[in-house]
């Protein structure tokens, strides 16, 4: 995949990872805990999509997903300041084990602090992330994820629905070799590219797609099932 001459696939040796990675967007927040314990006058961080891979291990489209869900329930919870992170409570409608639920509160939680019970406490009745984040103990019927500023009754509900960004033939006849670990070098090289590929297309093309990020207001009520991105598959 390349763009105005650059190969976005291709590693940049500075940072060692795809050099597309740069180019996604960048969630700031203002973590008010930050600026009490004197990390920065402002308490203002920004996330880059590296920050995520670096915190999954990997690259993939749920961890894409969750970052760009992320990303605009945020907009949409603060459409005229910056999100306060530590001030949302997320609801994912799914048990934490189900599926790649987990995988994308982890997510969720880097960007706003939201965390469940071993989040941090507080200090002195303030800035506490505990409890957060909570989990439905069963599989709901919605698929969306909840977030509610604390400050307020503001809820959004949010999805990631990628059926338009299909996996490719070639992809998926290489995939069952690659996963056996019976792929040769060249297979495994282009199952690989073709996996940061759909990643790339992802950030780059369709991060403020609505038909690929879904976001909705609704009113504060119990959680309803995990994202399209999150329940099922890293695919």
């Amino acid at each position: 995949m390349d763009r105005l001459g650059e190969p976005l696939l291709r590693c940049d040796p500075a940072t060692g990872f795809p050099a597309f990675f740069d180019r996604a967007p960048v969630i700031r927040v203002q973590d008010p805990l930050s600026a009490f314990l004197g990390v920065n006058a402002d308490g203002v961080i920004d996330y880059h999509y590296v920050d995520a891979v670096r915190l999954a291990g990997h690259s993939c489209p749920t961890v894409a997903g969750a970052f760009l869900l992320a990303r605009s329930a945020l907009k949409s919870l603060y459409p005229d300041s910056l999100p306060q992170r530590g001030g949302v409570r997320i609801a994912m409608p799914a048990p934490e084990d189900e599926g790649t639920t987990g995988v994308v509160a982890q997510v969720l939680t880097l960007v706003t602090g939201a965390a469940g019970r071993g989040g941090f406490f507080g200090i002195g009745g303030r800035y506490s992330r505990r409890q957060l984040l909570v989990f439905a103990p069963g599989a709901q019927a919605d698929e969306r994820i909840r977030f509610t500023r604390t400050d307020s009754s503001r809820t959004v509900a949010g999805r990631i629905d990628l059926s338009t960004l299909p996996v490719s033939a070639a992809q998926r006849e290489r995939m069952p070799a690659v996963i056996r670990g019976q792929a040769d070098p060249s297979q495994q090289v282009a199952f690989g590219e073709a996996w940061q590929e759909r990643v790339c297309w992802l950030l780059l093309d369709h991060a403020d797609d609505p038909a690929v990020i879904q976001i909705d207001h609704a009113p504060e009520e119990p959680p309803t099932r995990a994202s399209g991105t999150s329940a099922r598959d890293c695919s």
